[in-house]
């Protein structure tokens, strides 16, 4: 099941709000886009690099995770949406966390970042060169915030 979810038009939708706030945030494109939605949703999360987003909650939990996500954090697409995101991180490293999520907060994005994350059966990674944007609806709302990288290591 988790194949498809790029196929779903909640996901479609979802993909474009990624898509759309980066493009506007960074001034480039995430990937190379098509005209055809269901495709960008497609070459999104079959993409070689990590995209995560969370909800705007005041304790945020996961509503996307592409492919290379939910193999790094070792989840299936149902697991992933129930996972607050705060638990991927190991607590020492949370207030970080949470002083880098509100940096973007107020300036709509930070690069360059890194940090310790975890995944679902403990495994823990140094993650490095993130990109972490703010998300706006159609409406110009704000609905979460997004991350994306593609370095990462394993630590023993």
């Amino acid at each position: 099941m988790d194949n498809q979810i790029w196929e779903k038009p909640e996901i479609i939708s979802w993909t474009q709000i990624l898509l759309n706030s980066y493009k506007s945030l960074l001034n480039k494109e995430l990937i190379e886009r098509n005209e055809d939605l269901l495709t960008d949703s497609k070459n999104l999360y079959n993409a070689d690099f990590v995209v995560l987003s969370h909800n705007n909650k005041p304790d945020p939990i996961y509503n996307y995770g592409n492919q290379q996500a939910l193999d790094l954090w070792e989840m299936n697409w149902q697991q992933l949406i129930q996972t607050p995101s705060r638990n991927t991180t190991e607590p020492i490293s949370r207030e970080e966390r949470e002083a880098l999520l509100k940096e973007a907060n107020l300036k709509g994005y930070i690069t360059n970042y890194g940090g310790v994350r975890v995944s679902s059966t403990g495994k823990r990674y140094l993650i490095q060169d993130i990109t972490l944007w703010n998300l706006f609806d159609s409406n110009g709302e704000y609905c979460g915030q997004a991350a994306t990288f593609s370095h990462w290591q394993k630590l023993e």
